[in-house]
Protein backbone atom coordinates (compact mmCIF):
# COMPACT_ATOMS: atom_id res chain seq x y z
CA UNK A 1 0.00 0.00 0.00
CA UNK A 2 1.09 3.61 -0.82
CA UNK A 3 -0.18 6.57 1.15
CA UNK A 4 0.63 10.28 1.22
CA UNK A 5 0.36 11.59 4.94
CA UNK A 6 -0.01 16.07 4.76
CA UNK A 7 1.02 17.23 8.44
CA UNK A 8 0.23 20.76 9.39
CA UNK A 9 1.19 22.25 12.65
CA UNK A 10 -0.11 26.35 12.83
CA UNK A 11 0.97 28.73 15.86
CA UNK A 12 -0.55 31.87 16.30
CA UNK A 13 1.32 33.95 18.68
CA UNK A 14 -0.72 36.64 20.64
CA UNK A 15 2.62 39.07 20.71
CA UNK A 16 5.34 38.83 18.12
CA UNK A 17 8.04 36.42 18.31
CA UNK A 18 11.68 38.14 17.48
CA UNK A 19 13.50 34.32 16.95
CA UNK A 20 12.43 30.44 17.11
CA UNK A 21 13.96 27.85 17.45
CA UNK A 22 12.71 24.17 16.60
CA UNK A 23 13.45 20.62 16.16
CA UNK A 24 10.74 18.60 13.55
CA UNK A 25 10.33 14.59 13.99
CA UNK A 26 7.65 14.23 11.50
CA UNK A 27 9.44 12.40 8.22
CA UNK A 28 8.84 8.78 8.55
CA UNK A 29 11.93 6.53 8.90
CA UNK A 30 12.61 3.49 6.52
CA UNK A 31 11.92 0.33 8.37
CA UNK A 32 11.13 -3.50 7.43
CA UNK A 33 8.04 -2.70 6.65
CA UNK A 34 8.42 0.65 5.16
CA UNK A 35 9.80 2.77 2.37
CA UNK A 36 9.62 6.42 2.66
CA UNK A 37 10.22 7.56 -1.19
CA UNK A 38 9.44 11.28 -0.41
CA UNK A 39 9.59 14.00 1.96
CA UNK A 40 9.23 17.34 1.46
CA UNK A 41 8.79 20.14 4.19
CA UNK A 42 7.73 23.83 3.67
CA UNK A 43 7.99 26.25 6.61
CA UNK A 44 6.19 30.11 6.11
CA UNK A 45 8.26 32.45 7.10
CA UNK A 46 11.35 30.61 5.62
CA UNK A 47 14.13 30.14 8.24
CA UNK A 48 17.18 31.39 8.31
CA UNK A 49 19.01 28.03 9.14
CA UNK A 50 17.84 24.42 8.14
CA UNK A 51 19.81 21.07 8.41
CA UNK A 52 18.87 17.57 8.59
CA UNK A 53 20.32 15.14 10.63
CA UNK A 54 19.72 11.75 12.26
CA UNK A 55 19.11 11.27 15.84
CA UNK A 56 20.43 8.75 18.46
CA UNK A 57 17.99 6.47 17.46
CA UNK A 58 18.11 6.73 13.99
CA UNK A 59 15.17 8.89 13.68
CA UNK A 60 15.16 11.96 10.58
CA UNK A 61 15.22 15.28 12.49
CA UNK A 62 14.80 18.62 10.80
CA UNK A 63 16.47 21.86 12.70
CA UNK A 64 15.56 25.47 11.41
CA UNK A 65 15.56 28.67 13.29
CA UNK A 66 13.87 32.23 12.30
CA UNK A 67 15.71 34.77 12.65
CA UNK A 68 13.16 37.99 12.55
CA UNK A 69 9.89 39.00 13.58
CA UNK A 70 7.20 37.08 13.04
CA UNK A 71 3.30 36.69 14.25
CA UNK A 72 2.88 33.03 12.68
CA UNK A 73 4.63 29.83 12.50
CA UNK A 74 3.37 26.53 10.12
CA UNK A 75 4.75 24.11 9.33
CA UNK A 76 3.62 21.86 6.66
CA UNK A 77 5.10 17.75 5.75
CA UNK A 78 3.83 15.57 3.28
CA UNK A 79 5.42 12.62 3.30
CA UNK A 80 5.28 9.48 1.14
CA UNK A 81 4.91 6.12 2.32
CA UNK A 82 5.05 2.44 0.61
CA UNK A 83 3.63 0.15 3.63
CA UNK A 84 4.94 -3.55 2.83
CA UNK A 85 2.97 -6.62 3.35
CA UNK A 86 2.07 -7.05 7.36
CA UNK A 87 4.04 -9.62 8.65
CA UNK A 88 1.76 -12.41 9.39
CA UNK A 89 4.40 -14.51 11.26
CA UNK A 90 4.94 -12.20 13.81
CA UNK A 91 1.38 -13.21 15.11
CA UNK A 92 1.25 -17.09 14.19
CA UNK A 93 4.67 -18.30 14.31
CA UNK A 94 6.01 -16.81 17.70
CA UNK A 95 7.91 -18.84 19.83
CA UNK A 96 6.00 -20.15 22.74
CA UNK A 97 8.77 -18.31 25.28
CA UNK A 98 7.28 -17.96 28.93
CA UNK A 99 9.12 -14.31 30.43
CA UNK A 100 11.74 -16.31 32.68
CA UNK A 101 13.03 -18.33 29.19
CA UNK A 102 12.77 -14.73 27.10
CA UNK A 103 14.91 -13.08 29.68
CA UNK A 104 17.53 -15.25 29.93
CA UNK A 105 18.15 -14.91 25.97
CA UNK A 106 18.33 -11.39 26.42
CA UNK A 107 20.70 -11.59 29.17
CA UNK A 108 22.92 -14.05 26.33
CA UNK A 109 22.61 -11.16 23.63
CA UNK A 110 25.85 -9.66 25.18
CA UNK A 111 27.42 -6.05 25.88
CA UNK A 112 26.94 -5.35 21.77
CA UNK A 113 23.14 -5.52 22.28
CA UNK A 114 23.23 -1.80 23.53
CA UNK A 115 20.44 -0.52 21.20
CA UNK A 116 18.49 -3.20 22.80
CA UNK A 117 19.18 -3.35 26.42
CA UNK A 118 18.85 0.77 26.37
CA UNK A 119 14.64 0.09 26.21
CA UNK A 120 15.19 -1.60 29.63
CA UNK A 121 15.60 1.63 31.70
CA UNK A 122 12.52 3.37 33.14
CA UNK A 123 12.39 7.30 31.93
CA UNK A 124 10.66 9.98 33.78
CA UNK A 125 7.28 9.72 31.24
CA UNK A 126 7.50 5.60 31.63
CA UNK A 127 7.63 6.14 35.76
CA UNK A 128 4.99 4.29 36.90
CA UNK A 129 3.96 3.35 40.73
CA UNK A 130 3.54 0.29 43.11
CA UNK A 131 0.48 -0.45 41.07
CA UNK A 132 2.70 -1.25 37.88
CA UNK A 133 4.12 -4.20 38.58
CA UNK A 134 0.53 -5.89 39.72
CA UNK A 135 -1.01 -4.37 36.70
CA UNK A 136 1.23 -6.40 33.77
CA UNK A 137 1.25 -9.47 36.34
CA UNK A 138 -2.55 -10.45 35.66
CA UNK A 139 -1.62 -10.93 32.04
CA UNK A 140 1.99 -12.56 32.53
CA UNK A 141 0.55 -15.36 33.97
CA UNK A 142 2.59 -18.77 34.60
CA UNK A 143 3.66 -20.82 31.80
CA UNK A 144 1.79 -18.24 29.23
CA UNK A 145 3.94 -17.40 26.47
CA UNK A 146 5.23 -13.62 26.19
CA UNK A 147 3.83 -12.72 22.88
CA UNK A 148 0.04 -13.84 24.30
CA UNK A 149 1.04 -12.26 27.80
CA UNK A 150 1.52 -9.23 25.92
CA UNK A 151 -1.18 -9.41 23.81
CA UNK A 152 -3.74 -9.41 26.67
CA UNK A 153 -1.60 -6.52 28.15
CA UNK A 154 -2.38 -4.83 25.47
CA UNK A 155 -6.57 -5.86 25.11
CA UNK A 156 -6.76 -5.03 28.89
CA UNK A 157 -5.39 -1.40 28.47
CA UNK A 158 -7.90 -0.99 25.71
CA UNK A 159 -10.81 -2.16 27.79
CA UNK A 160 -9.97 -0.68 31.03
CA UNK A 161 -8.80 2.57 30.03
CA UNK A 162 -11.15 5.01 28.55
CA UNK A 163 -10.13 7.50 25.70
CA UNK A 164 -10.36 10.66 26.47
CA UNK A 165 -8.81 13.55 24.53
CA UNK A 166 -8.44 16.72 26.70
CA UNK A 167 -8.45 14.41 29.79
CA UNK A 168 -4.40 14.78 29.82
CA UNK A 169 -1.31 16.03 28.69
CA UNK A 170 2.12 15.25 27.78
CA UNK A 171 3.12 16.16 31.67
CA UNK A 172 0.46 13.65 32.86
CA UNK A 173 2.05 11.81 35.22
CA UNK A 174 1.68 7.89 34.73
CA UNK A 175 0.35 7.47 37.89
CA UNK A 176 -2.24 9.55 37.19
CA UNK A 177 -3.29 7.90 34.35
CA UNK A 178 -3.36 4.67 36.26
CA UNK A 179 -5.49 6.05 38.70
CA UNK A 180 -7.92 7.81 36.31
CA UNK A 181 -8.16 5.29 34.04
CA UNK A 182 -8.56 7.61 31.15
CA UNK A 183 -5.95 9.11 28.45
CA UNK A 184 -4.45 8.97 25.24
CA UNK A 185 -2.75 7.04 22.77
CA UNK A 186 0.32 8.58 24.22
CA UNK A 187 -0.97 7.87 27.56
CA UNK A 188 -1.38 3.89 27.01
CA UNK A 189 1.67 3.76 25.04
CA UNK A 190 4.11 4.82 28.12
CA UNK A 191 1.70 2.23 30.48
CA UNK A 192 2.18 -0.76 28.46
CA UNK A 193 6.46 0.42 28.46
CA UNK A 194 6.60 1.33 31.73
CA UNK A 195 4.53 -2.77 32.61
CA UNK A 196 6.98 -4.38 30.06
CA UNK A 197 9.82 -2.83 31.51
CA UNK A 198 8.82 -3.64 35.36
CA UNK A 199 9.13 -7.62 34.34
CA UNK A 200 12.50 -7.06 32.18
CA UNK A 201 11.63 -6.69 28.79
CA UNK A 202 12.89 -4.17 26.17
CA UNK A 203 9.73 -1.73 25.18
CA UNK A 204 10.12 1.13 23.10
CA UNK A 205 7.90 4.03 22.40
CA UNK A 206 6.74 4.54 18.54
CA UNK A 207 5.29 7.72 17.14
CA UNK A 208 3.43 7.55 14.06
CA UNK A 209 0.12 7.98 12.41
CA UNK A 210 -2.95 5.30 11.71
CA UNK A 211 -5.44 5.61 8.25
CA UNK A 212 -8.72 6.22 9.76
CA UNK A 213 -11.46 4.34 7.17
CA UNK A 214 -14.69 6.20 6.69
CA UNK A 215 -17.47 4.05 6.86
CA UNK A 216 -18.59 2.82 3.00
CA UNK A 217 -20.26 5.43 0.95
CA UNK A 218 -19.05 8.32 2.99
CA UNK A 219 -16.24 10.41 1.71
CA UNK A 220 -12.72 10.48 3.91
CA UNK A 221 -12.63 14.23 5.25
CA UNK A 222 -9.11 16.03 5.19
CA UNK A 223 -7.58 16.69 8.29
CA UNK A 224 -9.36 13.76 10.85
CA UNK A 225 -6.71 12.10 11.15
CA UNK A 226 -4.32 12.38 14.19
CA UNK A 227 -0.96 11.10 15.02
CA UNK A 228 -0.80 8.31 16.37
CA UNK A 229 1.60 6.33 19.02
CA UNK A 230 1.92 2.92 19.81
CA UNK A 231 4.90 0.33 21.64
CA UNK A 232 7.18 -1.80 20.37
CA UNK A 233 8.88 -4.94 22.62
CA UNK A 234 11.92 -7.05 21.50
CA UNK A 235 11.67 -10.50 21.21
CA UNK A 236 14.63 -12.67 21.22
CA UNK A 237 14.17 -14.85 18.09
CA UNK A 238 11.10 -12.39 15.98
CA UNK A 239 13.24 -8.79 16.82
CA UNK A 240 10.36 -5.77 17.55
CA UNK A 241 6.90 -6.42 17.41
CA UNK A 242 4.22 -3.57 17.57
CA UNK A 243 1.50 -3.64 19.46
CA UNK A 244 -1.72 -0.81 19.40
CA UNK A 245 -2.99 -0.45 22.80
CA UNK A 246 -5.47 2.14 22.04
CA UNK A 247 -7.51 0.23 19.15
CA UNK A 248 -6.44 -3.38 20.87
CA UNK A 249 -4.56 -5.00 17.73
CA UNK A 250 -1.21 -5.89 16.32
CA UNK A 251 0.39 -3.12 14.27
CA UNK A 252 -0.91 -3.55 10.51
CA UNK A 253 -0.16 -2.08 7.14
CA UNK A 254 -2.40 0.78 8.06
CA UNK A 255 0.27 2.14 10.83
CA UNK A 256 2.67 4.20 9.73
CA UNK A 257 5.59 4.51 11.56
CA UNK A 258 7.76 8.27 11.77
CA UNK A 259 10.39 7.02 14.37
CA UNK A 260 10.87 5.66 17.66
CA UNK A 261 12.40 6.12 21.31
CA UNK A 262 12.28 5.63 24.77
CA UNK A 263 9.67 7.69 25.45
CA UNK A 264 7.44 10.74 24.11
CA UNK A 265 10.19 13.42 24.80
CA UNK A 266 12.69 11.22 22.45
CA UNK A 267 10.12 11.34 19.17
CA UNK A 268 8.33 14.56 19.91
CA UNK A 269 7.16 15.74 16.55
CA UNK A 270 7.82 19.52 17.13
CA UNK A 271 9.41 21.13 19.72
CA UNK A 272 11.62 24.02 20.19
CA UNK A 273 12.47 27.48 21.75
CA UNK A 274 10.62 31.21 20.66
CA UNK A 275 12.19 34.42 21.81
CA UNK A 276 8.52 36.28 22.86
CA UNK A 277 6.65 37.54 25.88
CA UNK A 278 2.96 36.59 24.77
CA UNK A 279 1.23 32.81 24.33
CA UNK A 280 0.19 31.25 21.31
CA UNK A 281 -2.41 29.16 20.06
CA UNK A 282 -1.84 26.02 18.05
CA UNK A 283 -4.24 23.85 15.21
CA UNK A 284 -2.72 20.93 13.80
CA UNK A 285 -4.02 18.92 10.93
CA UNK A 286 -2.94 15.21 9.92
CA UNK A 287 -4.38 13.88 6.81
CA UNK A 288 -3.40 9.98 5.61
CA UNK A 289 -4.28 9.05 1.89
CA UNK A 290 -3.96 5.44 0.63
CA UNK A 291 -3.06 5.92 -2.46
CA UNK A 292 -3.24 2.23 -4.18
Amino acid sequence: MKYTIQHTTAYTYLEPVSACHNIVRLAPRDTNEQICSNTNIEIEPHPDRINEYEDFFGNKVIYFSIEKEHWELTVHVTSEVERKPFADFKIHDNPDLCLEEVKLELMNLGPGAVDIKQYLFETPMTSGNDAVLPYVMQSFLPGRSVFESVRDLTRRICEEFEYKPGYTTIATPLSVVMQERKGVCQDFAHLAIACLRSVGLPARYVSGYIETISPEGVEKLVGTDASHAWFSVYLPQRGWVDFDPTNNCIVSEQHITIGWGRDYADIAPLEGIILSSGSHELTVSVDVRREI
